[in-house]
């Protein structure tokens, strides 16, 4: 009977693996029980079962190590809550690696062994464990995209005999197969990721290197090394090929956070740029009270407002919006303001203002259009005129009564050619007029209801008995109660005419 048990544990092969798995708490039940087995049914001792125990107790401890790599692995990728093909199929690899090696143990294989399903499911994932590698190697750049048809045949092989031996049984002729597939790719796998061009970056080497080793010791284990050692060193390979994904994962981790606060001191620095770019405070005025409260979505904005005009009884005031968000935005809204200074001499009739910044606009903003509004303010004559491009209505709040003042043309750098008219209007002490981009009535609430003009309106309303930087202040944060969360740029400014 022992005779009989030995010749099992010699005929346990250690064909192609690519993966084991291991529980050490598993293993120490299995062992009692292996044991509880020996003592009553053979001759065997319980020291020669602790032997064989620890003879596989590297096996093992790597199957739990590569298993846990796989769920971590697969764990990471559930929570980006999204497809990663790289990291799929490495989760894959790893787990059924770490299976194997559990599947391979002799004392499993001793209390489970003359179970032909058993036999049949460790058959089956032997086979199954090639087909991950070799989609992870496609997917990682470690072969060509060429390499297509090749990862293709391998997948179709060893899944046929998987599924093989699960339907009819176990064949030693299809651990011929595989032995010889496994002989006969794995060069050829090698060779092919090795003399790829753009095999001089460092973590390409690092990746080749690993999976030289890998490949080698798989080689050897499965051209009958294992036989000539008494043991399988294929396991070792994988976990220095692990080892080295591992590195150049936390180098690239490294490398990323090194970029990415990079990036970050780069913004806020353009933010900085950008905020000194604003105009500063509206002097103080007899006939005005001018303010501006601007709050960017990000670090760099789209939004942008000038003061053209500060004299003592007249005031010119731009307001923009570009389309989009950050750093983009940011840039074309640099150019705005390039462009109303240059046409700052226009000031006092806004169509021609806009025109002029339509005209040096226009195919100079990737495609990106501006929303523009400008205002001149007259203390003298007691009135303001008034042109827009594509830009929300300017209010004005009058004896406690809102009212838009509309007149508006095409987007700015839309199409050339476009001419913006004036629209006049008169002024009486006491009036106040708001200029705002739409991120204020575009806001939504938790119930995606937008903030709304009618709410702007009444926010406008219930500023009427304060200064003008207050009121500013006390409508961008109404609209910052109202949203959820901040999706766009918001800039308010408010002119309050004092009279002379």
């Amino acid at each position: 009977m022992r005779n009989a048990y030995a010749g099992r544990i010699n005929q346990c092969g250690r064909h192609f693996s690519f993966g084991r798995h291991s529980s050490l708490s598993c293993c120490v039940s299995v062992l009692y029980d292996a044991g509880a087995m020996f003592l009553i049914d053979t001759e065997l001792s319980a020291t020669e079962v602790l032997r064989l125990f620890h003879r596989d107790e590297p096996f093992l401890f790597l199957g739990a190590a590569f298993t846990t790599v796989g769920l971590l692995c697969a764990c990471f990728s559930f929570l980006r809550r999204r497809f990663d093909a790289l990291l799929f199929w490495l989760a894959l690899f790893a787990f059924l690696y770490g299976q194997r090696l559990w599947l391979d143990s002799r004392i499993l294989d001793i209390t489970l062994g003359g179970q032909e399903l058993f036999g049949r499911i460790r058959w089956a994932v032997n086979f199954l464990t090639p087909i991950p590698a070799f989609l992870f190697f496609q997917v990682s750049g470690l072969l060509p995209r060429r390499g297509k048809i090749f990862t293709g045949t391998m997948v179709a092989v060893f899944f046929s005999l998987a599924a093989t031996t699960l339907a009819f049984g176990r064949f030693e002729i299809l651990h011929t197969i595989n032995n010889v597939t496994v002989i006969v790719s794995l060069p050829i796998l090698l060779m092919r990721a090795w003399w790829r061009r753009d095999n001089s970056d460092r973590d390409s080497l690092v990746m080749r290197w690993g999976l030289l080793c890998f490949i080698l010791l798989a080689l050897w284990d499965n051209a009958g090394g294992a036989k000539w050692l008494q043991a399988d060193i294929e396991p070792y390979g994988f976990a220095v090929f692990l080892g080295c994904l591992g590195y150049v994962a936390a180098r690239r981790t490294l490398n990323r956070d090194q970029e990415l606060n990079e990036i970050q001191n780069e913004l806020e620095l353009a933010r900085r740029i950008q905020l000194s770019l604003l105009p500063a405070p509206f002097p103080e005025s007899d006939a005005f009270r001018v303010a501006a409260r601007y709050v960017p979505m990000n670090s760099v904005a789209g939004d942008l407002y000038e003061f053209l005009v500060t004299e003592a009884t007249q005031a010119g005031i731009l307001i923009a919006d570009v389309s989009g968000h950050g750093v983009p935005a940011a840039l074309i809204a640099s150019m705005v303001k390039m462009a109303a200074i240059s046409q700052r001499a226009q000031a006092a009739h806004p169509g021609e203002l806009l025109t002029g910044m339509n005209r040096a606009l226009c195919g100079n903003t990737q495609g990106q259009y501006v929303t523009a509004a400008c205002v001149y303010f007259d203390a003298t004559s007691r009135e303001l005129r008034y042109a827009a491009a594509g830009h929300p209505a300017m209010l004005l709040l009058r004896g406690g009564s809102v009212t838009e003042i509309t007149e508006n043309g095409l987007l700015l750098a839309a199409a050339d050619g476009v001419v913006y008219a004036d629209r006049t209007i008169p002024i009486e002490p006491g009036d106040r007029f708001l200029l705002y981009t739409d991120g204020l009535v575009e806001a939504r609430n938790n119930a995606g209801e937008l903030f709304g003009d009618g709410s702007l309106a009444d926010a406008l309303k219930a500023t009427a008995a304060l200064s003008a930087s207050k009121a500013t202040t006390a409508i961008v944060e109404e609209v910052q109660r109202w949203s959820r969360e901040q999706d766009d740029d918001l800039t308010a400014l408010v002119c309050d005419f004092i009279g002379i």
